[in-house]
């Protein structure tokens, strides 16, 4: 009996060893997100596209000859102030890199940091182009796209497609919305000046209002075609749904962070349906053999495929940061960079091949018209 016992004990101490030895192994990357907050819809399918992510990539034997990821939250709330504290929080530490966040008013502070400490941030849902464009910064990536593209593409649609003339344009003064904004409001001047385009109105809304009447009854009174909001969900669907109340017949087009399923429960699908969306490819038009294996995984954990792209842009962050550690090893931050800029080429995401432009922006990325359906679905628009 003694001698099971002792036999006992040396394996149990053995495995015991082994498995902190392999915890002890893995290499961390931190995850800043809004897993609180006005957004934190969208911070927890961030964390679970991460999470499935890394398990496909451990199952493709992980990285640096069998290294597992270690996935550390960092919440920021999704405000700047608590940004600047969830970005101290992953350097303090010492990740090898980090995938964050969404909105970019709250990246702004968090990226700063990151580069002070030199330390990468691939963001996934953060568009503004100042990001990438006000100042250089060396360890600062995106998966997703830019706002100028976005305005570009909106300008074109609306009156290209549309056929719309009378033009109006709402933003909520953030980053983010302003940006979009901005941009499809330059992009509308060459049609402005050949009489194909009248902007009839351009104004902002306070985030985190609940009655916009004023803003509304202004915009009634320009009497547009099309009525764009550059802002996010929890606004927009309070603003279709005062709109259509108060005589506001237009089509109503959101932004990329304007519409998602928490956009047709807060309008109401009544109010939410027909509603257009200015947006990168949904996750539902994804069709390579490695989008279907996330997405298949996804929804075997949770039910059902994310909403938005956002939250697969954050995958592919993961697969982005696995890809360049695995060559760089994940302690130089500036090799990780340097693969990231230079030697992507055979790295894939959900989303697709992945490679960067010197300045961090991603390239290639596309953009459609879609719509919410008679069931709440956000389906490609086909008009």
């Amino acid at each position: 009996m003694k001698r099971f016992s002792m036999a006992f004990l040396a394996v149990f101490v053995f495995f015991a060893m082994s498995s902190a030895a392999g915890a002890a192994e893995a290499v961390k990357i931190g995850l800043q997100a809004p897993i609180t907050g006005q957004w934190a819809y969208e911070g927890q399918m961030a964390r679970q596209s991460v999470e499935v992510a890394l398990q496909m990539i451990a199952e493709e034997g992980g990285i640096l000859g069998g290294k597992e990821i270690e996935l550390v939250v960092a919440d920021d709330a999704s405000n700047p102030k608590d940004s600047a504290l969830a970005a101290q929080r992953l350097v303090s530490q010492k990740v090898a890199a980090v995938i964050g966040t969404y909105g970019s008013s709250v990246n702004e502070p968090a990226a700063d940091i990151y580069e002070q400490n030199k330390m990468v941030d691939i963001a996934y849902g953060s568009t503004a182009v100042k990001l990438t464009m006000a100042k250089e910064r060396k360890y600062f990536f995106r998966t997703c796209g830019r706002d100028d593209a976005q305005g570009q593409f909106f300008a074109q649609y609306a009156v290209e497609v549309m056929g719309a003339k009378r033009i109006a344009i709402m933003h909520d003064n953030t980053t983010f919305a302003k940006g979009v904004a901005e941009e499809a409001k330059n992009a509308l001047k060459p049609y402005i000046e050949v009489g194909k385009a009248e902007l009839v109105y351009y104004d902002a809304i306070a985030p985190g209002e609940k009655d916009f009447s004023p803003s509304i009854t202004k915009l009634r009174e320009a009497k547009p075609d099309v009525w764009y909001f550059t802002g996010y969900y929890p606004e927009a669907g309070l603003l279709v749904r005062q709109g259509r109340d108060a005589g506001v017949t237009c089509p109503f087009v959101g932004g990329n962070a304007a519409i998602n399923s928490d956009f047709v429960k807060i309008a109401g699908l009544e109010y939410a349906k027909g509603s257009l969306l200015t947006q990168e490819p949904m996750p539902s038009d994804l069709d390579t053999p490695k989008s279907k294996r996330f997405l298949e995984l996804y929804r075997s954990k949770h039910g059902d495929i994310p909403s938005s792209p956002w939250p697969v842009y954050a995958a592919d962050a993961a697969f982005a940061l696995a890809w360049a550690i695995d060559k760089a090893g994940p302690a130089d931050s500036d090799a990780i960079a340097s693969v990231l800029r230079n030697q992507m080429e055979g790295c894939t995401g959900v989303t697709g091949a992945i490679a960067f432009t010197e300045r961090g922006d991603r390239k290639g990325v596309p953009y459609k018209m879609y719509v919410v359906d008679g069931e709440g679905n956000i389906v490609l628009y086909k008009p």
